[in-house]
């Protein structure tokens, strides 16, 4: 049997996942000595490289002393907490990054939890201990409590650490050892994460835990081999996780190393493989022998927690800039997104109206991103959470909400979020003058926060939140306090109009922007909604009079990004999005039905 190890990197967002899996690779001998390698190199996704946030989890393979390692990368951010869980299903150990400044985060605690229960023994790594401000000590601390807050067993408790700086490549087991490599942590590894179970004299055992698609093989389920061998060209049968049975042959096998994926003949048992050909496979499947089908218990998959609704572009600017406009293009676009992305869902609400439900903005905006970059067009409502009926009570999600604030701000959050429904957990002092405070809220108290919390911490603060589970309906939650200014007329702006709205309110459109009736061009300074007329021009006349031909002076408008304006948007709004351009519109365009509309 081969000698392998099996590990996932799990840690909260930015602390550090992506850059330790670049050292491990670089300082395992995978890469050949002149193969050009990015920085980052887990981040294949364009988006994944602009944010600098893992998305979707990936698996590598190096070679160590002999020793096969596969490692998994996980997303760090809350809303992909659905990829996390079923890494850890197949995973032996993990690496839990925490970073030296910051500590325990909410994230940290989810993916915690998750691991502590599938009784895995982690290996606490303490990154970015080169910060000036690093307290390593506290942090293991911190880590110890939490583990002690989660039930850890005696064994879990007795978790090994490492103390590493993964951007600047070494690691170290005591903090006054000489910082060279990263060869203490590849110890550790092979020290602390046990071989996997199972035999390969056992009758066949496999499950799949994430999905990719070719376009020339079909979906491909990337999968654990528990039990057995498994050979290129074999019969087998795949058991899905509603009973439902099937046989099949793998047409094609593929095994990992390094960023290359390679054909193989078979793998056998603690390995982790591609495999091709079942066109239904699905996460949780289990792929057995067929004289002796002993499928694995399936997985448990959290719900989506919100929803929005994808429809056509109905505006009057409708097909100008995108590519792919028709219902059925954009039905086929989600459709296949659902083939991959097991976390989201995607019904069809009547003509050319789809309704996508997913765990939370961030995850639904990625998507709406990468529809737009391949050319798409289409609308946006704005995001609702699902609400559930149990035993004849309406419940909906709520969010763990953590804040770390300079002193001066913590007022005016706390009387803000009170507003929204939220619960005050903690509030904690830390160094340099910030508070941590800790929150429980209802998600929809979240919808729309985001800016205002920026505004109102100068952009100093920093919010994180990650879900908790369903409670009770807490009844109404105050939202944008704004109105909006909306257009009245067809055209282009003008600058001589635009100069004179801006009193009104801050802009989202510059001079020579294209705007129709019923489009939403600012933001009202007050909290009802105002008709303006952004294309009128000044009347030319061969008179000069003064102080009347003054400079115009214009403040720049504000940048909408696809996150921003589907916060800023309430029910009566949705978004209109092209590849080039990101539109706020009235669902009712005419003014005067928007007002019978309003009335009744």
């Amino acid at each position: 049997m081969q000698n392998i190890r099996n590990i996932a990197v799990i840690a909260h967002v930015d602390h550090g996942k992506t850059t330790l899996v670049d050292g491990l690779l670089s300082q395992s001998g995978t890469f050949g000595e002149r193969e050009q390698v990015d920085e980052r190199v887990m981040d294949s996704n364009d988006l994944e490289r602009e944010r600098g946030i893992t998305i979707l989890s990936k698996n590598t393979a190096i070679n160590y002393k002999g020793t096969k390692i596969n490692i998994i990368d996980t997303p760090g951010h809350a809303d992909f907490g659905g990829e996390v869980e079923r890494v850890l299903k197949m995973v032996d150990g993990v690496l839990l990054l925490v970073d030296a400044q910051e500590g325990v985060m909410p994230q940290t605690k989810f993916v915690v939890k998750k691991a502590l229960s599938f009784g895995i023994r982690p290996i606490v790594v303490v990154n970015k201990i080169d910060k000036p401000a690093a307290e390593p000590d506290r942090v293991v601390d911190e880590v110890f409590d939490l583990f002690v807050s989660m039930d850890a067993t005696d064994s879990q408790l007795d978790f090994p650490v490492i103390y590493a700086a993964a951007r600047d490549g070494y690691a170290v087991k005591n903090l006054n050892d000489e910082k060279k490599n990263l060869e203490p942590l590849f110890e550790a590894i092979l020290e602390y994460v046990p071989l996997p179970s199972g035999s390969s004299d056992n009758p066949l055992q496999m499950q799949v835990f994430t999905l990719d698609y070719d376009n020339y093989v079909g979906k491909i389920g990337i999968a654990r081999v528990f039990n057995g061998r498994v050979k290129k060209g074999e019969n087998v049968m795949l058991a899905k996780s509603d009973g439902e049975k099937e046989t099949g042959r793998i047409s094609k096998l593929i095994g990992f190393m390094g960023l290359a994926r390679t054909e193989i003949e078979s793998a056998e048992a603690g390995d982790i493989v591609a495999i091709a050909g079942f066109n239904a496979v699905d996460v949780g499947d289990s792929i057995v022998c067929p004289n002796n089908p002993m499928p694995l218990d399936p997985m448990h998959l959290e719900e989506p927690t919100m929803s929005v609704y994808f429809a056509v572009n109905d505006s009057p600017l409708a097909g100008l800039e995108g590519k792919h406009v028709t219902a059925n293009k954009i039905k086929d676009r989600l459709l296949k997104e659902m083939q991959t992305n097991i976390a989201m869902r995607c019904e069809e609400m009547g003509e050319g109206k789809f309704k996508v439900s997913g765990r939370g903005e961030l995850q639904i905006t990625i998507l709406a991103e990468n529809l737009r970059r391949e050319g798409f067009e289409f609308s946006i409502s704005r995001p609702e959470v699902i609400v559930k009926e149990e035993n004849g009570v309406k419940t909906e999600p709520f969010e763990h909400l953590v804040i770390d604030t300079p002193q001066d701000f913590s007022g005016a959050i706390i009387e803000k979020l009170g507003k929204r429904k939220a619960e005050m957990k903690a509030m904690n002092p830390m160094s340099d003058g910030y508070t941590r405070l800790e929150f429980e809220i209802p998600a929809r108290g979240l919808i729309g926060y985001r800016s205002e919390f920026l505004t109102d911490t100068k952009g100093e603060g920093v919010m994180n939140h990650s879900f908790l589970e369903f409670r009770a309906f807490s009844g109404g939650v105050e939202s944008r306090k704004n109105g909006a200014l909306i257009s009245m007329e067809n055209g282009e702006a003008t600058g001589f109009s635009l100069f004179n709205i801006q009193e009104r309110g801050v802009l989202f459109v510059a001079p020579q922007t294209k705007v129709y009736i019923g489009m939403v061009i600012g933001e009202h300074s007050r909290d009802n909604d105002l008709d303006v007329n952004p294309i009128k021009a000044k009347h030319l006349t061969n008179m000069r009079a003064s102080g009347s031909d003054d400079a115009i002076k214009l403040v720049p408008p504000r940048e909408l990004t696809l996150e921003r304006a589907l916060e800023w948007i309430e029910d009566d709004e949705i978004l209109e999005v092209t590849p080039q351009n990101i539109r706020i519109r009235k669902k009712i365009l005419e003014p005067n039905m928007r007002k019978r509309a309003k009335a009744k």
